[in-house]
């Protein structure tokens, strides 16, 4: 019987039991975003920023309670919008809270770029437990992962510079997490093509064909 495709991926080093908690992850991580949205179609930038940062220490709060601990991404995110939008609400400016994605995208891909520089691939870290790479595949992994934060920032520094607010907050909510999530899944055929068995998947497989 030919290998269904989650089979192919365990026997590949893929742990699939860490993907059974995807949803709950997007729901914590896109909730503050819908709720920045909804706030700002009614009631404005101001109110919806406020919403946001309000909504993010909730969503931070419930990683903290599903997870034991709060992982590092949303964490360094969730700071930088608690600090902007602060800044947007304490000087009524709202460039601060448009430059946040710029300035998370740019310090993830350099975060990224220096572990590589120092040889310590910090997505072998926070992924590690999930998927099992060879060394040239967390690297090929890295670069791609830099390139696109990078894109990521100079898209959101041409959308909140050339559109309206309103474009901006609604691209922001609907454009960033389906581009970032078929980025994701564009990864895919390298997970598979440089994923190696961790020791028992082997017989984990074989237990699934029969």
């Amino acid at each position: 019987m030919k290998p269904r495709p989650k089979q192919k991926l365990v026997a590949q080093g893929v742990d699939t039991s860490g993907q059974q908690g995807l949803w709950p992850k997007l729901v914590i991580e896109l909730g503050p975003l819908l709720v920045f949205f909804a706030a700002n179609a009614v009631a404005g930038i101001y109110a919806g920023t406020a919403a946001f940062m309000v909504a993010t220490l909730i969503s931070l709060a419930a990683a903290r309670m599903r997870y034991r601990k709060v992982p590092i991404m949303p964490l360094v995110s969730g700071v930088i919008v608690l600090v902007f939008g602060g800044l947007t609400l304490f000087l009524r400016d709202e460039t601060f809270i448009k430059l946040k994605p710029t300035i998370v995208y740019s310090m993830f891909a350099l975060l990224l770029a220096g572990g590589l520089m120092l040889k310590k691939p910090l997505l072998e870290l926070l992924f590690g437990p999930v998927f099992a790479l060879t060394e040239e595949g967390w690297r090929k992994l890295t670069w791609r992962w830099i390139a696109f934060f990078v894109v990521m920032a100079i898209v959101n520094e041409l959308v909140w510079r050339n559109f309206s607010t309103d474009t901006w907050v609604s691209f922001k909510a609907f454009g960033f997490l389906p581009l970032t999530l078929l980025f994701t899944l564009a990864q895919m055929p390298l997970l598979q093509r440089y994923g190696v068995a961790r020791p028992g998947t082997s017989d984990r497989a074989k237990e699934q064909r029969r």
